[in-house]
């Protein structure tokens, strides 16, 4: 995600454009503005299908994935165990020691960091005739675990040195201490290796913030690690693996792509809590914890309790794209670290490590099953390559550093691999002299794609939604990788998903769809929210511990990825593209396999316009199109974290005209239209 826009703007606020630094306190007044004249305007618009101005990417409309607001630990990783290793700074957070024979002695935290150094950490346990109530350990979760009712839930526990038998007692518990939940897990196997015992219990009940209470029974001495519980109901029925509902979220968007694993979480605050993909591949016991650069990042919301697990790692990662349908596109560190945290730096002669952690990439990825990284791929389950087709070097890093390890990343990656696309950083500002020297670097470079990124006003991706037409169709592509909408006088939080800010977001959109020639990807970002863990708004989709709430910025997108099309074509009024005259925005595509005109209409005014459309160059298969609606006469309206969405697209048939089709554009709405032809 755009790194820390608030400490931008402390930081080094003279080199932000001036009309930034404005636009982020200015009211967007346009959504609201009536006007007589436009009441009484008639809009004529002319649709041209023999006007083509490229074609639309596959990849056009993706997805953004960092792990940031209990994104992935707390989030889309199902694991409700809260530091189920024992590894964060406290090594003890998360837990409670309790019963009634505890004294001192009977839990020791052991550390065996030369034996165990991605896992150095393990509880050792005492029992002296201990049953039931006596001796145990509870788990509060992430801000509670979500439980529901007849839900089957897999506990697991790794375990060593034995000296007898003990039986765990496994109770899930409500906020109100009620026994939701019960199962038993015997340890009998001796021994100096490490055994996993595991069990299924049910949930006889729901709860939103549950905790996992376990009792240990017996006599005697056994170290314990890896204490982990999981919900049967996991994406594909998968054993430690992904929130079905938050990937079902991701699925009915459909994306071209899924970008991961960030974000500032690439960089790090420092080189050495950058993310190294290696340590996050191979068995998930042995994957070393990393603290959250989002742990502190904000001392008005910080949460000293997220580390990342990398229990959803690079492989995870690859095989969600190939579930959802997406193409992976990874972004690897160059060797700088966050520039508004340390702006470390490696040497650019000691940067060959970070190089060939991207090839070895590629061959994870992409390698026969005889490679050294192809071999780990097959053997965590997956022989068939990923077809990784591109990748990120950097997240939005600047200055001549940049450029120059770009210079260096890109002649050896291009070199070895040709068949794989290099992304590149714009870094975190959309406009003023740092974006125009990397902008000139990066097409000097003849790279192949520039990401831009943008978190503005509304009023900006208003007044914006013309930024690509006269881009340089020649140069590189752009991958809009960044964009989300911050409303003025909004506080943090959910109420920042409202309407005025999504409906600014379908205006600019229009653009970048015009524009496809030259912009190829784009993506809405940050991606999800837990509502008790969030540290950036607006998101996409907010969640708490047992459903996801989709934002109307979420539907926004939905419908642009749904109808996306495979080429644009010509939609005009006056000779001219529709971007904010009198608020309309407007573009139109077609979808050569489907055979449907597909227009995106907006009205960004606080009064209906009425308009007329004009089809040429197609021959209309019925006489009957769908039209779907997206409006509210309220700008500040949200879909309420905890209830069903109220703001979401209306389908409806309409009758159609091929010529002097009138109809009317509701004030503040966003309008698609699917229209039928014959090839």
């Amino acid at each position: 995600m755009a790194c820390i826009i608030k400490r931008m703007a402390r930081k080094i606020k003279r080199q932000l454009p001036s009309y930034f630094i404005a636009g982020v306190s200015l009211a967007c007044t346009t959504m609201l503005t009536c006007s007589t004249a436009s009441l009484a305007q008639v809009h004529v618009l002319q649709v041209d299908a023999s006007r083509s101005n490229g074609a639309v990417q596959p990849t056009m409309w993706g997805i953004f994935f960092e792990d940031i607001n209990l994104g992935a630990d707390g989030g889309i990783y199902a694991e409700l165990v809260k530091n189920r290793s024992f590894e964060f700074i406290k090594p003890l957070m998360g837990w409670d020691l309790n019963g009634k024979k505890l004294k001192e002695g009977s839990f020791l935290l052991i550390n065996e960091a030369k034996e165990r150094p991605n896992n150095p950490r393990f509880l050792q346990v005492s029992l002296s005739d201990a049953a039931a109530g006596d001796l145990g350990l509870v788990n509060e979760g992430f801000r509670g675990m979500g439980i529901k009712k007849d839900l089957a839930y897999d506990f697991s526990i790794q375990y060593r040195r034995l000296t007898n038998p003990i039986s765990l007692l496994l109770q899930l518990k409500n906020s109100s201490g009620k026994i939701i939940g019960s199962g038993q897990l015997t340890l009998n196997a001796t021994g100096d290796d490490w055994q996993q015992a595991s069990t299924s219990f049910r949930a006889t009940d729901t709860a939103a913030s549950g905790q996992l209470q376990i009792w240990l029974v017996g006599n005697g001495q056994v170290d314990l690690d890896q204490v982990s519980f999981f919900p049967g109901d996991t994406w594909k029925g998968r054993k430690g693996g992904l929130r079905a509902d938050m990937v079902q979220a991701l699925a009915d968007l459909k994306p071209g792509f899924i970008r991961f694993p960030g974000g500032c979480i690439v960089e790090g605050h420092e080189l050495s809590t950058r993310y190294q993909w290696k340590k996050t591949v191979g068995p998930v016991a042995n994957r070393p914890l990393s603290i959250n650069r989002w742990n502190n990042e904000f001392a008005e919301r910080a949460a000293p309790d997220y580390f990342q697990t990398f229990g959803l790692g690079f492989f995870e990662y690859f095989q969600l794209a190939e579930d959802i349908g997406a193409e992976p596109l990874p972004i690897l560190s160059c060797g700088m670290a966050c520039q508004f945290n340390s702006a470390e730096l490696v040497p650019l002669d000691e940067l060959e490590p970070y190089i060939q952690d991207a090839i070895d990439l590629i061959e994870f990825a992409n390698g026969d099953t005889q490679t050294k990284w192809g071999a780990l791929r097959a053997s965590m389950g997956h022989p068939a390559p990923f077809n990784l087709k591109m990748m990120g070097i950097g997240n939005e890093n600047w200055g001549p550093q940049y450029l120059e390890r770009v210079k260096v990343f890109a002649a050896r990656l291009k070199a070895q691999h040709p068949e794989v696309k290099l992304i590149t950083s714009a870094g975190p500002f959309s406009s003023g002299e740092m974006f125009d020297t990397l902008d000139k670097g990066l097409r000097a470079l003849q790279v192949d794609f520039i990401d831009e990124h943008y978190y503005m006003s509304p009023d900006w991706f208003l007044r914006h939604a013309n930024r690509y037409d006269h881009y340089d169709r020649q140069g590189p592509k752009i991958f809009a990788g960044e964009y989300a909408a911050h409303p003025p006088k909004q506080p943090q939080g959910p109420l920042r998903n409202n309407w005025q800010a999504a409906l600014s977001e379908a205006a600019f959109m229009t653009g970048l769809e015009r524009n496809a020639a030259v912009v190829e990807m784009c993506s809405y970002a940050p991606l999800f929210a837990h509502i008790d863990g969030w540290q950036w708004s607006p998101d996409l989709i907010w969640v708490d511990n047992l459903n996801s709430y989709p934002t109307p910025n979420y539907y926004v997108q939905q419908l642009y990825s749904l109808n996306k099309g495979t080429k644009t074509i010509s939609i005009e009024e006056g000779g001219k593209a529709l971007s904010g005259q009198d608020s309309l925005y407007a573009s139109a595509v077609l979808d050569e396999k489907q055979s449907m005109l597909i227009i995106k209409l907006v009205n960004a005014d606080g009064v209906d316009k009425k308009t007329v459309l004009n089809l040429k160059g197609l021959r209309i298969k019925a006489k009957e199109a769908e039209r779907i609606d997206m409006k509210s006469t309220d700008p500040l309206a949200v879909n309420a974290v905890g209830a069903a969405p109220k703001l979401i697209p209306q389908k409806a048939s309409v009758a159609i005209k091929t010529s002097n089709w009138a109809m009317v554009l509701p004030a503040n709405s966003f309008t698609v239209l699917r229209i039928p032809y014959q090839k």
